[in-house]
């Protein structure tokens, strides 16, 4: 058996990645791609190495000479690199592949050893490695039977989004038999290159090869294993995270990302919050279908985007400011609020950031389990100019029900100050919908408050970034919608607050849900040694680490063996100074049931040591 690589691209794409090195040597986490793979493939018993070099060539024979780890190395010379594709690098190798059993390999394509693994472990002697087509994937996609024989290889231009369900990604590895090359695929290759010309694709071969007779050609079908063909920067971004060498350096990686998750198929988030029960298969499908319009057709401004909000949330249209995210509205709630502002610590880190920390008045509970009421805020009242509340809290979970929240709101508008409710997580807490505070009486009645509430957590709509504020004080919502973009949110959350108000009997089930597992969870946690879980009215649980590992240790241990990222929090934060903390989000039963077991294994061993 033998490895033959292709490596005489250049990458353009990589941009300043290949300004001074061929696309092989691009390094990911300070090793080049073609040394990686020849450190994996190299355990095995091959008789040689077969490097196709091209681009840059001679630094691909001055780092790897003769040999690597005792494999014998031959290089083939590729001098039209610039002008042909990895058709003709084939080519130029057709007669090494042709003398014995071959791994045929893309230099551009990072990979566990797990995947060799199981190719060398695999009795069929032609093999397609490939992974469940996802939509950010590109290139080559091929179908396979029952019995996963390859039936179809389908080119771009063949791409039918109907059929993806069906798709399979190569992920350009392929097994092929010296029978199999020297009778049938080198003389195809010969003749396609002949015919249709040396800037192509080798995988077209094959399709022919297909089309024209059986040739039992397996799909060796990934379940899980690690790899990602690196063509883009993107793609090396997320390649040096996916194979991140160490825990603290994995972790640092996905704590700056803030989300895009979806490249990670593998990765169980429970680190940012959401709601994973409300997706209804018909909401999609209207997403499925109106996507060309949405697509096509700019969002409404401010005024009809409240209308639909007060719809969906049974508030008039004229006491709503519509946003993209909470967020946006975070950024601007400084500007509305006078002089001193009270908030209760820990709380969500992003109000004292963008309001500013010299503003803040901090707050802390006397609990020693961060619970507080309203006579906490009340006993407050003379220090601070007006006061923010995170209802339910975050990071610990504290709520206070409807009428202990407004009897804290009327106490201040009776001293002509305002007060600003965050209730993002509020149809979590208690029965789901009954303890709100957006609403026309409610408003309407204490023109002292503002109440802001992310639709995109409780709806499990993150993606679209959708929120709004609410006030019975007109002037005040006049400013924010005058402090928001013209477009401040894009049509496809629009049509989310259009056509939610069809699945409000859906959504209120969802947020039952929700809170059953939040329960199940909790009281797995407290079963656990070295963890007291908080009491939590949200869609998280806010965790103490009571033995000796530290929460940054457990964290990167999760997400490095296991693929779970959760939130671990600072020693440092505000009100929860010199303690261990870990929050962990609610998702799926399952999820929240591998959550538990990892994590006791984890605390084992880090406080084992």
């Amino acid at each position: 058996m033998q490895a033959v690589f292709l490596a005489a691209g250049m990458g353009k794409r990589l941009r300043h990645a290949t300004s001074d090195r061929p696309k092989c040597m691009v390094e990911v986490n300070g090793i080049p791609l073609l040394q990686r793979a020849l450190s994996i493939l190299s355990l095995r018993p091959l008789s040689r190495f077969v490097i196709v070099v091209g681009f840059r060539g001679d630094m691909v024979r001055s780092a790897f000479g003769g040999e690597y780890n005792g494999v014998p190395i031959e290089y083939v010379e590729n001098s039209r690199y610039d002008e042909t594709n990895n058709i003709y690098s084939l080519f130029l190798a057709r007669r090494h592949l042709a003398e014995e059993d071959a791994i045929l390999l893309e230099s551009d394509v990072i990979f566990d050893k797990t995947v060799t693994d199981r190719i060398f472990e695999n009795e069929n002697p032609n093999l397609v490695v490939v992974d469940k087509y996802q939509p950010f994937m590109d290139g080559t996609v091929i179908k396979i039977s029952a019995d996963n024989e390859v039936t179809a290889v389908v080119p771009k231009s063949h791409f039918d989004s109907a059929e993806v369900g069906s798709y399979y990604k190569t992920v350009n590895i392929y097994k092929f038999s010296r029978e199999f090359s020297e009778k049938t695929y080198t003389p195809f290759l010969e003749a396609y290159c002949s015919a249709m010309g040396e800037n192509r694709f080798y995988e077209h071969v094959l399709r022919v090869i297909l089309a024209l007779e059986q040739n039992n050609i397996k799909a060796l079908v990934l379940d899980g294993e690690k790899w990602l063909e690196i063509d883009t920067l993107p793609d090396l971004e997320n390649a040096r995270m996916l194979f991140a060498d160490a825990p603290d350096k994995k972790l640092d990686l996905f704590e700056k990302r803030y989300g895009g998750f979806w490249t990670f198929e593998n990765l169980r988030d429970h680190c940012y919050l959401s709601n994973p029960f409300f997706r209804p298969e018909r909401l999609l499908e209207e997403y499925r279908l109106s996507l060309p319009t949405l697509v096509a057709n700019y969002p409404s401004g401010q005024e009809t985007q409240g209308r639909l909000a007060g719809e969906l949330l049974s508030c008039r249209e004229e006491w709503l400011a519509v946003a993209n995210g909470a967020s946006e509205i975070i950024v601007v709630l400084g500007d509305l609020l006078k002089g001193r502002i009270g908030v209760m610590f820990p709380t969500f880190m992003e109000y004292p950031a963008r309001i500013g920390r010299k503003r803040i008045v901090p707050l802390y509970p006397r609990s020693d389990k961060l619970r507080y009421g309203a006579d906490d805020l009340i006993e407050a009242e003379n220090t601070v100019d007006s006061l923010l509340l995170v209802n339910p809290d975050n990071p610990s979970g504290n709520f206070m029900p409807r009428k202990e929240a407004l009897s804290v709101v009327a106490h201040y508008g009776a001293r002509g100050k305002a007060v600003v409710v965050d209730e993002s997580f509020v149809d979590f807490a208690g029965k789901p919908g009954a303890n709100g505070l957006i609403g026309d009486s409610i408003l309407g009645g204490y023109p002292n408050l503002v109440v802001i509430r992310s639709l995109s957590k409780t709806f499990g709509v993150p993606g679209l970034r959708l929120g709004v504020a609410a006030s019975g004080d007109m002037e005040v919502v006049k400013r924010l919608r005058r402090s928001l973009a013209i477009w401040n949110i894009n049509s496809f959350a629009e049509f989310f607050l259009q056509v939610g108000i069809k699945y409000r009997r859906q959504y209120l089930a969802a947020c039952r849900q929700l809170i059953d597992a939040r329960e199940s969870m909790r009281r797995a946690l407290a079963e656990l040694e070295f963890v007291d879980p908080l009491p939590s009215q949200a869609n998280f649980i806010l965790c103490e680490l009571t033995g000796n590992a530290s929460a940054r240790s457990v964290a990167a241990r999760l997400l490095f063996e296991d693929d779970i990222f959760i939130k671990r929090i600072s020693p440092n934060r505000r009100g929860l100074e010199g303690k261990k903390y870990i929050r962990v989000a609610v998702t799926t039963p399952d999820d929240n049931a591998f959550l538990v077991e990892r994590l006791a294994a984890c605390l084992a061993g880090e406080c084992a040591t």
